[in-house]
């Protein structure tokens, strides 16, 4: 099963995790309100701007799903800061028995900022980081995740603050372009 497009008859599944029956209509007003995010018509998936595959929007159980366990043809993703990547060209660091297969299939955030993989420090949750950490992990998610692995979508968390009501403060990623021939 693939993760969820940010699309009309999608998104109603996100209205039973984030709040109610609101999360649809918040979801198109804020795409909507997005700069640099083309609006979206029902049933139509958004795309960024120039070309690619459609954004996804994913829940902590759809990301979950591509965490380096499951079938060896099916991608690897992982979060950090909310932006989910495609690491599956470094699928020798990531599927399983890998060195960095904690980090997938969930926003790893905090261990990315530590540099952990202790399984408490694998989540999303910023909180009480030191500014040194703050900044190794802007360091490693521009020059690494956002230079070498394509974006796929969002944690739904990025998108929608708990409430189901859109996170006005949500700007999609810019992603400057890369050759993943040159990756390794």
């Amino acid at each position: 099963m693939t993760a969820s497009f940010i699309t009309p008859p999608t998104t109603p599944r996100l209205g039973a995790h984030h709040g109610g029956s609101r999360a649809p209509a918040a979801v198109a007003l804020l795409l909507a309100l997005a700069p640099g995010v083309p609006a979206v018509r029902a049933g139509q998936a958004l795309r960024p701007a120039e070309q690619g595959p459609p954004v996804q929007l994913f829940t902590e159980e759809e990301l979950a799903r591509y965490g380096g366990e499951e079938e060896e043809d099916q991608p690897i993703y992982m979060a950090v800061k909310g932006v989910v990547f495609d690491v599956t060209s470094g699928k020798e660091f990531y599927r399983r028995g890998a060195p960095y297969n904690a980090l997938t299939g969930k926003d790893s955030t905090r261990g990315v900022a530590k540099m952990s993989l202790d399984p408490a420090d694998l989540t999303h949750d910023t909180t009480g980081l030191t500014a040194e950490e703050l900044k190794s992990l802007d360091d490693v998610f521009n020059k690494v995740y956002k230079a070498k692995y394509p974006i796929v979508g969002y944690a739904a968390r990025r998108i929608l603050n708990e409430d189901g009501s859109p996170n006005l403060d949500f700007q999609p990623e810019d992603q400057p372009h890369f050759d993943t021939k040159d990756e390794f």
